[in-house]
């Protein structure tokens, strides 16, 4: 059985931010609650002075106590990674030269990404895939698809590398042609080019990259046209006529067919053109009808059926987005279609009953897989790209809202539980970078439950390499801006440390991938994967960010699978949920005040924000 996690309560945040609260407190945030008096009695002006005199007696030793307790916890803040960063850092001792600007940490990421995209300009512009090694780069198909460019446009305006950008536009304008003989993966080319040109046309108001997405939209389409509705694996972007999968017994990928909601829900609401609503809103009316057991989807489906195939279930390759895209369809129509909710919140509840458990010694939290489903065995294998869902869960709870403004409004048990569960998560993403060598995490772990073991994960061989993902980040950056607490940014910047020391290539050529993270010197593996601008840098970038006004706020858009931006939208008259559910959803519990003991709390805050000692 899954080991049980203690749950959270809306104490927590007042557990970590105590000392920070009363570092920065104004005077008037100081003022103690009013209370009536007493009847002072016949001697009026010698109690008075009695009690001014008590008053002054135990203000004195409140303030002195306050002194110590601040003075200690900044002494223990002083062994920190970020200590010169804290409240306590500058209140005692450290210099102000000595203090984070994160505003230079930011500016060190825009500096990465124009290495990175500097090489790529230099060596193999206009290419889809950039070896950064062996300085060349080549196309996918007879001729490119943007797979760098387009993914990298919204990056570019983020950054306001107006230059890049308009280099980059005319690349766009003048030689991106989608019109060829050649098959593409529909998922892949949605979340990416299609999802790209979608977002820079939001940021930048262009034409031209909504003209362009409209083109291949249309191409795409005919991946639709099965007996099910549901997408095969590749389309012909000349014929737009879908082709099965030439593996996998022809079934497509779970995650794939379900991941292309965002972005084609997006174009109908920018064109008015209710086909490609209708056309991504039918597969999952198909997904659904399967009924799958606690919300849990096999990671294979068949195109012609409808129907799963095979039992293996995961939040790794091949299933991870269907989850992130039952939550970010709810959130995109600004929570008006609840159908999609409903599913999100039954597959969490599986999630939490039939795939989460922690580890030996240190009670990492982590999401586990079933490869022959229910009746089969538990596997402690993790991928890397589970860690997107320490940020889906906190996302889920929130939606997107800082916490103390969340936990105001109706909030419930269940949504305390998955907030605690995206902490838990993180804390254990980060572990995977933290307790290697190089400082950099493998592509997939196996986690340790056996208690007679000292290391909480153990890596094969195969699994050492590192691709530059995203999907920690991700969650950092979701995590800082729903909590503000400033340890995310602090592993993102460890993070970030780790890919510069690692990846950065000699010269002018940019970054690359690496293999054997277990060692302190990696080796390169000459490829630059398009998500480390589109993604990797992007949320690094925003993580760092200290503008005044929040960059992108998670209330008012939603990312797509691969960091793109899109703005949250209403239903109006045009659109809505063409279906309903035939299956029943698990009950959703009533608003509540959570209790849980201050002490358990502390553990647990003390837990996912402190780093292992291996």
């Amino acid at each position: 059985m899954p080991n049980k996690v203690p749950d959270f309560s809306s104490a927590v945040r007042d557990a970590e931010n105590k000392f920070w609260e009363a570092a920065k407190a104004t005077p008037s945030d100081q003022e103690l609650p009013l209370y009536k008096d007493k009847p002072y009695g016949v001697d009026f002006k010698h109690a008075e002075k009695s009690r001014k005199r008590r008053k002054l007696v135990v203000l004195g030793f409140v303030v002195a106590l306050l002194f110590f307790v601040l003075y200690s916890f900044g002494r223990s803040q002083s062994d920190t990674p970020d200590a010169e960063n804290s409240v306590f850092g500058g209140l005692f001792g450290s210099s102000s030269k000595n203090k984070v600007s994160w505003k230079k940490r930011q500016d060190a990421v825009k500096e990465s990404f124009l290495r990175s995209w500097g090489g790529y300009e230099k060596y193999a512009w206009g290419k889809d895939v950039y070896k950064p090694v062996s300085k060349t780069g080549h196309n996918m198909g007879p001729k490119p698809l943007g797979w760098i460019i387009v993914d990298s446009l919204d990056t570019l305006k983020i950054m306001g590398l107006d230059e890049e950008l308009e280099r980059a536009r005319d690349w766009v304008k003048n030689d991106l042609n989608y019109d060829m003989d050649y098959e593409v993966n529909t998922f892949e080319t949605t979340i990416r080019m299609l999802g790209g040109l979608l977002s820079a046309h939001y940021l930048t108001g262009d034409d031209l990259y909504l003209d362009r997405a409209t083109d291949l939209a249309n191409r795409i389409i005919g991946a639709f046209d099965s007996e099910s509705g549901l997408p095969y694996a590749s389309v012909n972007l000349h014929t737009s006529k879908g082709i099965k999968s030439h593996t996998d017994r022809g079934a497509s990928s779970t995650a794939e067919v379900s991941t292309l909601q965002l972005e084609f829900k997006y174009l109908s609401k920018l064109t008015g053109e209710p086909l490609y609503w209708e056309k991504v809103e039918k597969v999952m009316e198909v997904l659904d009808s399967n009924r799958p057991r606690d919300g849990l989807v096999p990671i294979y489906v068949n195109p012609d059926t409808g129907k799963y195939q095979g039992q293996n279930i995961r939040l790794g390759s091949r299933g991870d987005s269907y989850y992130e895209y039952l939550l970010k369809q709810y959130l995109q129509t600004n929570d008006q279609e609840p159908v999609y909710k409903a599913m999100y919140d039954e597959a969490m509840e599986g999630v939490k009953v039939h795939l989460v458990q922690q580890s030996e010694p240190n009670k990492l939290t982590f999401i586990g897989e079933l490869p022959d489903g229910f009746s089969g065995e538990f596997s402690n294998k993790m991928d890397h790209l589970v860690c997107f869902a320490g940020g889906m869960f906190a996302l889920g709870a929130t939606e997107g809202l800082p916490i103390d403004a969340a936990r105001r409004n109706h909030w419930t048990s269940t949504q305390e539980n998955d907030f605690r569960m995206g902490l838990e998560l993180t804390r254990t993403c980060y572990e995977m970078y933290a307790q290697m060598p190089s400082g950099l995490s493998p592509e997939i772990v196996h986690f340790n439950t056996d208690p007679s073991k000292m290391r909480d994960f153990t890596v094969k061989r195969n699994d050492c390499h590192n691709l530059q993902r995203p999907e920690t980040v991700e969650s950092l950056f979701v995590l800082w801006r729903i909590t503000g607490n400033p340890i995310y940014r602090q592993w993102g910047w460890e993070i970030f440390e780790a890919f510069e020391k690692h990846t950065r290539l000699p010269g002018d050529a940019g970054y690359d991938s690496v293999n054997h993270v277990q060692t302190e010197t990696p080796t390169n593996r000459d490829n630059m994967e398009s998500f480390w601008l589109a993604e990797t840098l992007k949320y690094l970038y925003l993580l760092f960010d200290d503008s005044k006004e929040e960059v992108l706020p998670l209330t008012d858009v939603v990312f797509n699978t691969e960091a793109h931006p899109f703005p949250k939208f209403s239903l109006g008259s045009v659109f809505k949920t063409g279906w309903t559910r035939e299956s029943a959803s698990n009950p959703v519990d009533e608003p509540h005040k959570v209790k849980v003991d201050e002490a358990e709390v502390e553990k647990i805050v003390e837990r996912v924000t402190k780093k292992v000692t291996v």
